[in-house]
């Protein structure tokens, strides 16, 4: 028997039917090892020495510390006794740097004793497989020890940056070789948001015609001088731009004029003054990349990076289509000819272009695999041929569409520029209309970029004018005056920051996913639409590395980063003193961050000012940011909603929300019927409604206000209306039991029994309807039913059912539910396989309960005899005296005057006390017993805070 290992399942049972039946595949579910994710994967014999929790030995040429991952030990035990069996080993996966890095890991852990094989290839078909076992090789040490270097930068950089945020940011943030220059472009391009002064200028719109033919033309000059255009505008003033001077240079209309000078044109004389124009030629763009694809997959199906290499991994795996992590445009031979021939068939002879067309790299630090994506094999077979449906068709669909758009002719159009003259007595007017023509679509006919219809999208291009001709008189219709706003630089969407990655030669093309959602999860942005908006965080851990680690978010540092990477592949240069320089140099990043622990100012660092704000400013705290600035002749400071973006904050919203949140509880009256009063209070998390006051009760009843409604609009009936929640709508036509309109944690939503249903944002809780909350129900629970229903369990009599999830099928029993193995498909899995999931996942369960109440017990006594030794302690230190006291606090007194003043004029917010006092000194017990306190306690509670630090 051979054993032929690969990364996934699926990739092992499509490769399992192009070989002969001497063949065993066998999956390792991705990588088998790698450094330890924590203390506990330390083997126990290091665990006393420092270096190991980095996981790199620094001393010793930086020698990766691998361990076999926790998860991977079954699967390394099944490869063992599979191999046991074996006369050949043949190491199948994946020809880039980090299929080799999994080769070689396999290699290590099994230790075999028989022959080992390195077998590649970059599309899984009868051909290419028996090619791959023909070619062997053995595994490329260079690519290894790439890959491996480029593990232990990434470690580098986020175990001993990271903890540098963590103390003068915010916990739980982290920092990344690729990552933060990602972020970085965000912030960039955030600032120049900021920055940003919009300008207003007017142009005017007229509607002609010659006889049935009408168009419109827009105002280009007027008595001889240009109009202003949004290009003509400084973008961080509004003014024009350097050198150019209205009334000279151009004219800057303001509407009045606008309005003026379009009231004479509508009564002047119209004529076409000359005509231009313009053949041009469009060739197809290249085939796909990964970045390519993942820039295409996000503007015409709207799937995020990960999304889409989940979907392409799959097709891939599958036998659809070549490998899907390159950064190559290159087209076989053979691909290119599936492509020629498959223009002839489905669009003619006149479709195709006479030579085959083959592409340049343009991309910095070119590597990976060698050729572009593309549906696998011979046939070029469609989507509808494979039986190809819903994500995973649209997804192959674009790729075969744009492969075979590369060997189709050209797309010929025609442009036709018209300038027209208005004229009224000695008054002339300047207008340009623009036509545009398709004289032969070519390759639009199959792909036209950022458009799902080729042939909708060749129709909505077409724009012609009727015939013209110099000399022409025409009808005018309406002119009107347009007013224009420039608009600030668009943000990045996915698709834009892979773009820019790329042309930067940062990152490669297996990281791109990875990196977009690891900025997401980490806090330094949020999509609002396709749009990636920069958090305060961002800001914050940016003016951080800026500071601290210039180098490091440098774009032009980091692609020489992966160039050296290049380099070690291709056996140029050598990992271990490229490692030293980076690490230990008289700039590494070691001696950087000890500088680092003593120069930076937490407070400094985390402030961000713009001009536009004023004279506020905003605050990164630990619990998030705030703003801070006078109120009433005091300082003050009030939280920031999550969903505000930085450059779409004001000087007036700012304003806003330093009154209203110091404005302290404001009463609405009484409920009706009862002599409760009703306050509008402010929280960490919003504005709410509260029902009596707190001294009165316990637990008062609170509701928050919805997103969508001001404080301003909360009135006694408004306030009544929430306090009433949840409203009874009425009873459910087939149950008789209640529908229900509440607020919850989520914003608001309708129930019926166990069914929770959104109520869409545009809609009023106060106001939704009986049937339109029966609706919202009805979508629900169809939403909510099984996809099969597979019996009764032979030891509970409970139904069996699977569900589809966010992350995929799965079966559900009572309270376990167990997802389907990717080799299993919701409609032909068995009852018989369905409870072994459930049995295996239930054993899971106990397992970690277990394990869980086990680490509990000891945290338990770990705890107990903490407090005794911090009892002890407490109890042998030195009091300081009041003179002692006196004395120090004059000392320190400058340094913490503005933040005692803070500390009091903080009103009832907790969570605002709190991330002052801690980022500043005190202990978190502290500020719980002094919240609402006045001078004397904070400088007490200060000075015992620090006079323990000092040991006095």
């Amino acid at each position: 028997m051979k054993l032929v290992i690969v990364e996934s399942p699926t990739k092992a049972r499509t490769i399992r039917r192009f070989l002969p039946n001497e063949y065993k595949v066998e999956a390792s579910m991705g990588h088998v090892r790698d450094l330890p994710a924590s203390a506990a994967e330390i083997p126990t014999h290091l665990r006393k020495a420092t270096w190991a929790r980095l996981g790199v030995h620094i001393e010793n040429d930086f020698e990766p510390l691998y361990i076999t991952s926790p998860n991977k030990r079954s699967v390394v035990s099944k490869l063992q006794s599979a191999l046991k069996e074996a006369e050949e080993l043949y190491i199948a996966t994946d020809e880039d740097r980090e299929g080799e890095s999994i080769g070689w890991h396999l290699i290590e852990v099994l230790n075999p004793s028989v022959p080992v094989r390195r077998m590649v290839f970059h599309e899984i078909t009868k051909n290419a497989i028996e090619r791959a076992l023909q070619e062997t090789r053995d595994i490329d040490q260079n690519l290894v020890e790439a890959q491996e270097t480029r593990r232990v930068l990434d470690r580098l950089v986020g175990y001993t940056i990271s903890p540098l945020l963590w103390k003068k940011i915010a916990p739980k943030l982290s920092a990344g070789r690729v990552q933060s220059v990602a972020v970085r472009l965000l912030v960039l391009r955030e600032q120049d948001r900021l920055r940003f002064v919009t300008a207003e200028y007017f142009d005017l719109l007229a509607q002609l015609s010659k006889n049935e033919g009408s168009f419109e033309a827009t105002m280009t000059h007027y008595r001889g001088i240009r109009l202003a255009t949004g290009r003509d505008f400084d973008a961080e003033t509004g003014t024009l731009g350097k050198g150019l001077v209205a009334g000279n240079d151009l004219l800057l209309l303001n509407e009045a004029e606008a309005r003026e000078i379009a009231t004479e044109a509508r009564q002047g004389t119209w004529v076409v003054d000359r005509v231009e124009e313009r053949l041009v030629t469009r060739t197809p763009s290249p085939p796909f990349t990964t970045s390519t694809l993942q820039q295409e997959a996000s503007r015409k199906l709207g799937l995020s990076a990960k999304q889409t290499m989940r979907i392409a991994q799959s097709l891939y795996e599958q036998g659809y289509i070549t490998y899907i992590r390159t950064d190559s445009t290159n087209l076989s031979s053979e691909a290119i000819d599936a492509s020629r021939d498959a223009i002839k068939r489905r669009y003619g002879e006149e479709y195709l272009n006479p030579q085959p067309r083959r592409f340049k790299q343009k991309a910095r630090n070119v590597q990976e695999a060698h050729e572009a994506i593309r549906p696998a094999g011979t046939l070029m077979q469609t989507r509808e041929h494979l039986g190809l449906k819903g994500q995973d068709g649209a997804l192959y669909d674009l790729i075969w569409k744009r492969t075979v758009a590369t060997q189709m002719a050209d797309a010929r159009l025609k442009f036709i520029s018209a300038f027209i003259k208005a004229t009224v007595g000695d008054k002339e007017a300047s207008f340009r209309a623009t036509g545009r023509t398709t004289l032969f679509p070519g390759f639009f006919r199959a792909y036209v970029e950022g458009s799902d219809d080729p042939e909708a999208a060749l129709d909505s291009r077409e724009q012609p004018l009727p015939p013209l001709t110099e000399g022409d008189r025409l009808d005018c219709g309406s002119v009107e005056a347009r007013g224009h706003e420039t608009k600030p630089p668009a943000r990045y969407t996915e698709a834009s920051l892979v773009k820019q990655l790329e042309r930067d030669g940062i990152g490669r093309p297996s990281t791109y996913a990875s990196i977009l959602d690891t900025i997401t999860q980490r806090g330094y942005a949020r999509k609002k639409g396709n749009m990636l908006i920069p958090t305060f965080t961002a800001f914050a851990t940016n003016n951080l590395l800026e500071q601290q680690f210039a180098q490091l978010v440098d774009t032009e540092f980091t692609a020489n980063m992966e160039t050296a990477l290049d380099d070690i592949a291709n056996g140029e240069l050598q990992p271990t003193p490229y490692l030293k320089t980076f690490y230990s140099g008289d700039e590494g990043i070691e001696s950087r961050v000890e500088d680092g622990l003593e120069d930076i100012n937490a407070r400094e660092i985390s402030t961000i000012r713009a001009n536009k704000w004023g004279p506020y400013l905003v605050r990164v705290g630990r619990y998030g940011p705030y703003v801070a600035g006078d109120v009433s002749g005091e300082l003050r400071t009030a939280s920031l909603p999550e969903d505000l973006a930085p450059a779409d904050i004001t000087r007036e919203m700012l304003e806003q929300l330093l009154e209203e949140e110091n404005r302290g509880d404001k009463q609405l009256g009484h409920l009706p019927g009862t002599d409760q009063v009703m306050l509008l209070k402010q929280g960490p998390y919003g504005p709410y409604v509260q029902l009596g006051e707190d001294e009165d009760q316990e637990k008062p009843k609170r509701v928050s206000l919805p997103k969508t409604m001001q404080t301003a609009e909360v009135t006694s009936e408004v306030a009544a209306a929430l306090l009433s929640l949840p409203r009874n709508l009425g009873k459910h036509p087939e149950t008789g039991d209640e529908l229900l309109a509440h607020i919850g944690r989520y914003g608001p939503y309708v129930r019926h029994k166990s069914t929770f249903a959104s109520i869409p944002k545009g809609e009023n809780v106060l106001e939704i309807s009986f049937d339109r909350a029966l609706t919202l129900i009805r979508q629900k629970e169809e939403k909510n039913k099984p996809l099969r229903e597979l019996g009764p369990h032979p030891e509970t009599g409970h139904e069996i059912t699977i569900y589809q999830g966010r992350y995929g099928p799965y079966v559900k029993h009572q309270k376990t539910n167990a997802s389907l193995a990717k080799t299993q498909h919701p409609d032909t899995i068995t009852l018989k396989e369905a409870i072994e999931l459930l049995t295996t996942r239930e054993k899971t369960k106990k397992g970690s309960r277990g394990k869980t109440r086990q680490a509990s017990r000891k945290d338990t006594s770990k705890t107990r005899a903490a407090k005794k030794s911090k009892k002890a302690t407490s109890s042998n230190r030195p009091k300081a005296t009041p003179e002692q006291l006196a004395a120090f606090l004059d000392k320190v007194e400058p340094q913490v005057a503005e933040v005692i003043q803070r500390l009091e004029g903080m009103g009832r917010s907790k969570q605002d006390a709190m991330s002052v006092g801690v980022s500043l000194g005190l202990e978190e017990s502290e500020v719980k017993k002094l919240h609402k306190k006045g001078m004397f306690q904070l400088r007490m509670a200060y000075g015992r805070s620090l006079s323990r630090r000092e040991g006095t």
